[in-house]
């Protein structure tokens, strides 16, 4: 009985066709391949990765079952909008269109690739105790380098929107789905294959260019960059799904009565940053695209030795890159102003204010990316209009922090485990964004530029501000995604310690920057070797933190298995007035919104929405 349920179209099918589609997409590509010019002289095939790859993604996708609705259509089936949305464990396993189910299996994997980037950080680490090479070699060690840059950039951009907007923006507005729930769900199984491949060019000698790419290096290097090349275009590919899907979403299924300024400040997050996925996620799939040809059909479109241009691939990878940065950071405003209401119990101060600096960032991202081009080459009667509209962008990011510091004023704060983390992100952002501002300006990023400065800044702005805020969203909304409690105090402890030692690990690495240490280099001077051992000890530190938080996660959710209260919070958020779990249908009917979702404190506050009509609102409803 057990054997007959794991025939079929799961998890299972779909590891063994996809294996089976790259030893068969191998071997076709080297038949297709032969005599090729492009491949004559070498010691490798890039067609035959590249044609493995994709049919091991051809494999994969028909194991779920994503092709089984086109075929039924086209043999004339009627239309549905369903797939495996029934109870039982074997739904998160296998395609389901349940928005809920979707959210809960972004959250697993974007952790557990996670972690294994975070464990590639504790290598980086481990060899920067000392200034000369002993653990891993310089070509070691740039791959270690590429592999943590390139999976972290790959799973955060999908480290809130995956499993929390998916969860909740269809709750929030009162919806039953996402308007699109088979794109939902192709954009989420996307993403295993993205990092397995990606993870595969350990196998295949590596790639030296960091997460950015570089040509002409791109276009030299091993077998490992046409994995890079194929994993990061899938994530592009999935990142206009989401986006997409969001945006489709929001606009045509919000309950009556939810207007747009009663949109709540979280759900304005992800418009913002599915705007930017839809604009700037296209150009990275384009550019990779033309790389490829690059090393698989003689093309020379970066090759500056027959015709093309290195900084051809510069302009084009970071007219995505500089988006890419607040596609991170935009979910984070949006959920530590969602959080900050809630346990200052005041209403959010500018509501306004706060879209009108999110839509500021969104537009203003797409005009700066030329900065990092500064030392490049770039034509210097460029350099004053980049540096200013950098500069600018620091306007509408301002906006934010008058949100977080009004809320904040004379609130009666309750410093929960969510809190914690939300307010973490607005010091630690602060540093990120003041540091910013020396590589916005031609003098400083002159001196700066490829330093460890630079990394510094990077991490206080990625770590210090999307990462805290995942773990305020993952305290504040994982009780009502599994219906179980965390346990505090391993909460409390996990905060403290990496808080502590996310600032131990990086704020001296800005003073390691100004002192001349080159980024991406396993050698240092040996008079930097007590910071860099002072860092790789905090950096240990973090890591057990991190741990903790898996401790915390495995005990909670698996050992003590303590019931959720429905509103553990006394929240407004419509997601919280359903019951624990949430019902697969969401809602008995439509709901009707009344009021704001942020009336904390407000005499005779109105219940946010009417769930039926003819019936009292649930628990917490009306909770000021």
């Amino acid at each position: 009985m057990r054997l007959r349920r794991l025939i079929g179209f799961n998890l299972l099918s779909a590891f063994v066709l996809g294996v089976g589609g790259y030893f068969l997409g191998h071997w076709v590509g080297t038949r297709l391949s032969a005599g090729m010019d492009s491949q004559i002289g070498t010691d490798q095939n890039d067609v035959a990765f590249f044609m493995g790859f994709l049919f091991a993604l051809l494999g994969w996708l028909i194991g779920l079952g994503f092709f089984n609705y086109p075929v039924a259509r086209m043999m004339g089936r009627p239309p549905s909008l369903r797939e495996k949305e029934e109870a039982g464990a074997g739904r998160y396993f296998r395609l389901c269109t349940d928005h809920k189910v979707v959210g809960l299996q972004y959250f697993v994997t974007v952790l557990l690739f996670f972690m294994i980037a975070g464990l590639n950080a504790m290598f980086i680490r481990a060899e920067l105790i000392t200034p000369n090479e002993t653990l891993w070699n310089a070509n070691q060690y740039l791959s270690l380098v590429s592999l943590h840059g390139t999976m972290m950039l790959m799973m955060t951009s999908a480290a809130i929107l995956g499993p929390f907007a998916n969860y909740f923006v269809p709750i929030m507005i009162g919806a039953r789905r996402m308007a699109f729930p088979r794109l939902e769900a192709l954009s989420f199984w996307l993403v295993p294959p993205a990092g397995l491949i990606l993870l595969s060019a350990v196998a295949l000698g590596g790639f030296p260019t960091g997460w950015t790419g570089y040509a002409p290096l791109a276009n030299e290097a091993r077998a490992g960059m046409d994995a890079y090349i194929f994993a990061f275009g899938l994530i592009g590919l999935s990142m206009t799904i989401v986006g997409t899907n969001m945006i489709a979403t929001v606009l045509t299924m919000r309950a009556p009565g939810l207007t747009w300024n009663r949109l709540p400040i979280f759900v304005w997050g992800v418009i913002t940053t599915s705007m930017l996925m839809v604009l700037a996620a296209p150009v990275l799939f384009s550019t990779l695209v033309m790389l490829t040809l690059d090393r698989t059909a003689d093309t020379s479109f970066f090759l500056a030795s027959a015709g093309g241009s290195p900084f051809l691939w510069d302009n084009l990878f970071w007219f995505f890159g500089h988006p890419e940065v607040y596609i991170l950071a935009l979910p984070g405003f949006g959920v530590v102003l969602e959080i900050l209401p809630v346990f200052a119990r005041k209403p959010l101060w500018g509501y306004r204010l706060a879209v009108a600096g999110m839509v500021g960032v969104a537009v203003l991202s797409f005009m700066v990316w030329q900065h990092h081009l500064f030392v490049s080459g770039i034509n210097a009667d460029l350099r004053p209009f980049y540096m200013l509209t950098t500069e600018l962008i620091s306007i509408p990011t301002g906006f934010i922090f008058l949100n977080g510091l009004g809320t904040l004023w004379r609130g009666r704060i309750r410093f929960t485990v969510p809190m914690l983390f939300a307010l973490a992100f607005f010091s630690n952002f602060l540093i990120g964004g003041l540091s910013g501002v020396f590589l916005s300006d031609v003098p400083s990023d002159v001196t700066t530029h490829g330093s460890y400065f630079v990394m510094a800044h990077f991490h206080y702005t990625i770590m210090g501000g999307l990462v805290f805020a995942l773990f305020a969203a993952t305290y504040y909304w994982l009780p009502k995604m599994t219906g179980l409690q965390f346990n505090e105090v391993l909460a409390k402890v996990h905060f403290w310690m990496m808080f502590v030692f996310f600032n131990f690990t990086f704020a001296p690495l800005f003073a390691a920057g100004m002192l001349g240490m080159p980024r991406r280099v396993s050698i240092y001077a040996p008079r930097l070797q007590g910071i860099n051992i002072f860092v790789s000890i905090s950096a240990f530190l973090l890591g057990v933190s991190m741990l903790i938080f898996l401790i915390n996660l495995v005990y909670s959710m698996v050992i003590a298995r303590k019931p959720a209260e429905a509103n553990p919070w006394q929240s407004r958020g419509l997601e919280f007035q359903l019951p624990t779990p949430v019902p697969v249908t969401n809602f008995e009917t439509t709901p009707v919104i009344q009021a704001d979702p942020y009336d904390y404190g407000v005499p005779d506050a109105v219940p946010v929405a009417a769930l039926r009509p003819a019936a009292a609102p649930v628990a917490g409803g009306g909770a000021t």
